[in-house]
Formats: C-alpha cells, sequence, structure tokens
C-alpha cells in the first residue's frame, strides 16, 4: 500500500520546480526556500491541506523533544547544580556546628578557669 497518494506526488513536485525556480518562499517569514528537505515539507503540508493521502506528522522529532526536555543534558546540568548546592550547604552547616561547638568548649574552660 502506497503512502502517498497523487495530489501529495503533485503538490511536493510542484514546491521542488518551485524552489528550483527560487520563487518558493516559507510560511510566516516569507523567505527564500533554498533547502530541499523543507521544500519536500512545504508540499507535503499543502497536500495535507487539500486533502491529500499524506501521513500524519511523525511523532518521532515531539517525542525527542519530549525526551529532551524531561533528561537532557539541561537536566544532567541542574542536577549537577543541585548536588552542588546541597554540598555546600552540609558543609556550611557542619562548620557552623564545629564553630559552636568550640565557642561552647572555650566558654566552659573560660569559666572553670575564672
Amino acid at each position: 500500500m502506497a503512502k502517498y497518494g497523487k495530489k501529495a506526488q503533485s503538490k511536493v513536485k510542484k514546491a521542488m520546480h518551485e524552489r528550483k525556480a527560487g520563487t518558493l518562499r516559507s510560511g510566516k517569514s516569507g523567505k527564500k526556500v533554498t533547502s530541499r528537505k523543507q521544500a519536500i515539507a512545504i508540499g507535503l503540508s499543502e497536500a495535507r491541506r487539500a486533502g491529500g493521502k499524506v501521513p500524519k506528522k511523525s511523532a518521532k522529532k515531539s517525542s525527542r523533544k519530549a525526551a529532551k526536555k524531561s533528561s537532557g543534558k539541561t537536566a544532567k546540568k541542574s542536577s549537577r547544580k543541585t548536588a552542588k548546592k546541597s554540598a555546600r550547604k552540609s558543609s556550611k552547616k557542619s562548620a557552623t556546628k564545629s564553630s559552636k561547638s568550640t565557642r561552647k568548649s572555650t566558654k566552659r574552660s573560660s569559666k572553670s578557669s575564672d
């Protein structure tokens, strides 16, 4: 069974010819399209709008984006940052505890010597 219908073929063909001629423009920005892949994508989206037989956009990109957000480099960096922060806090706490205990011991020793 074919994935793409005749309408999709004709739309992509038209988009490719426009790209070759330098008249194909992208949607929002209106910039000239020079990429072959982008021309194909434009043709397929036009075919979708016209009701041609074209498969839905692949879920690969959207699932990759979601995976990146949840466990990408940024997540690793943030976990490192939180680990560093917690290490700093614990070291500060232990330092303040030790300084407090030395203060107490010096106070006790000064009282006992009086």
